[in-house]
């Protein structure tokens, strides 16, 4: 479906934030997308699979044939809704609530996902929490160490949980930012992270290479998910992605796809420790 520069109108949320209550509502059920079986058979985790980009990547998954299970914060609603998407697709979903930025939720998310499916081929690190600020001053210890363990501290202990499930042919994907590739000046504890989960993907993809577990990233531009009202400044909210070379942000399944294709095997087979840039026309140096 062709996408048109929008404005979106001045809202704020509390942290999560809820799709339910954003306007407009993201586009992220995948309607027009229509699987051909690519994932069939597979068991795939989506961290952050509630809402957002994870809930298009959740029902892209399901509709490629894999079963999937979303783990997520505490928004029971926003979840319920991304299972019923999945189930719809014909395929079986599990849904787990708990802080990620815990190192043991993280260990009880892979196992109760290993006990209703018994392996785990796909693995997507996608939880992310940011708090712009005007300048570096105001980053406090707190909040530079909320951002490092939800961002990436999350990722590596979910990694290191779900890789002994793991078997020849799996994948992890982890979702980078645009902002891991080249800074935001109000988003220094959030890009710094994500410059962390870009070096994260590469080595991890070399260390995992004789395994044949794959591990790439995506790392997109500006995205309209309930991340945005329930961290960014009204004002901002709705000016949010106009400064792009396409006039707009992005919707979750613009997105999704980019983890379909590390996903499959039958895509991406020879593509490890590799990043795609949804970013809008955005161009970088180097």
């Amino acid at each position: 479906m062709a996408q048109t520069q929008q404005a979106f109108p001045a809202q704020k949320q509390q942290y999560p934030g809820s799709e339910n209550q954003m306007r407009p509502k993201p586009r992220a059920e995948m309607e027009d997308y229509a699987g051909s079986g690519k994932l069939a058979g597979k068991i795939a985790l989506v961290t952050g699979g509630d809402s957002g980009i994870g809930r298009a990547v959740a029902i892209g998954f399901a509709k490629e044939g894999a079963d999937v299970a979303i783990a997520y914060l505490e928004e029971d609603d926003d979840a319920r809704q991304t299972s019923q998407y999945i189930e719809k697709a014909g395929r079986q979903s599990l849904t787990v609530a708990g802080n990620l930025a815990d190192e043991a939720q993280c260990r009880r998310v892979v196992d109760r996902v290993v006990q209703r499916f018994g392996r785990l081929d796909i693995l997507v690190n996608n939880i992310a929490y940011q708090h712009p600020v005007e300048s570096f001053e105001e980053i406090t210890t707190e909040q530079w160490d909320r951002t490092f363990k939800t961002n990436i501290y999350s990722f590596f202990w979910m990694t290191r949980a779900a890789l002994p499930h793991m078997r020849e042919g799996a994948a992890i994907i982890n979702t980078a930012s645009i902002n891991g590739l080249r800074g935001n000046p109000s988003l220094i504890d959030y890009s710094a992270t994500k410059g962390a989960v870009l070096a994260f993907t590469y080595s991890l993809a070399q260390s995992l290479a004789e395994r044949k577990i794959r591990v790439n990233a995506v790392a997109p531009g500006p995205v309209w998910t309930p991340l945005i009202p329930s961290t960014m400044p009204e004002e901002k909210v709705k000016k949010f992605g106009q400064d792009q070379p396409m006039g707009r942000a992005a919707q979750p399944d613009e997105i999704a796809p980019s983890y379909i294709f590390f996903a499959s095997g039958t895509f991406s087979s020879y593509y490890n420790g590799e990043v795609l840039a949804p970013i809008g026309g955005e161009t970088l140096p180097g």
